[in-house]
């Protein structure tokens, strides 16, 4: 791909293509849950603390690469859709690594394997390391690129390359008791982030009555 994203484009992309396949019934997104779901502590590496404008003007550079669309509906509050995977013509299963490569950072093969059940179930890692090499070795460009294994570490770690290709990797693993809370974490701030917008609807509403 020739297009290379900054980093909050990055992370609203992915925070758009999880959420589609993951809370379908709350997507497309308003701006003020696109920013927690950009913004969640779990489930998120590295964190961020982006803001309204930053993420607008993520969106807006999305949309002109034909990525993000903002779709008009009953709500009079503006809602944003991801349109890069059907724009890359690509499956759920490279969705689905591609997805947590850009939200949680480079990883192990049976950490995306375990990373993304929730958007597809992987049989086995070889399943896993097929599609990464379908990824990296796209004729239209690579999407994804391997790095050798850190320092004291056997297995060899895979980030994605819309931000730009990298000479070495820069993510540590997280011990997997960590992982696992950070797992439970980010899904209560999902259900938190989800409750805050039908509340917030709930009283547009009630002024439109009034």
């Amino acid at each position: 791909m020739d297009i290379v994203l900054k980093s909050p484009e990055v992370r609203v992309l992915g925070a758009l293509i999880e959420k589609e396949n993951t809370t379908p019934e709350y997507y497309p997104l308003t701006l003020n849950s696109l920013v927690a779901a950009c913004n969640q502590k779990s489930n998120r590496w590295p964190v961020m603390e982006l803001q309204d404008h930053d993420v607008q003007s993520a969106l807006s550079n999305l949309r002109a690469y034909g990525f993000a669309a903002e779709i008009s509906g009953s709500s009079r509050v503006p809602k944003y859709a991801q349109r890069f995977t059907e724009k890359l013509n690509m499956g759920r299963r490279e969705t689905a690594i591609l997805c947590v490569l850009m939200l949680r950072g480079q990883q192990t093969l049976g950490e995306i394997k375990g990373r993304t059940e929730r958007t597809y179930e992987f049989a086995d890692l070889d399943e896993v390391e097929t599609v990464i090499r379908k990824l990296i070795n796209r004729p239209e460009g690579a999407l994804a690129q391997e790095f050798a294994p850190a320092p004291g570490m056997k297995e060899p770690r895979y980030g994605q390359t819309l931000g730009g290709f990298l000479d070495q990797a820069v993510a540590a693993p997280l011990p997997a008791s960590a992982a696992a809370s950070q797992d439970r974490l980010g899904a209560l701030e999902a259900e938190v982030a989800r409750l805050r917008e039908e509340v917030a609807d709930l009283r547009r509403r009630l002024e439109e009555v009034l």
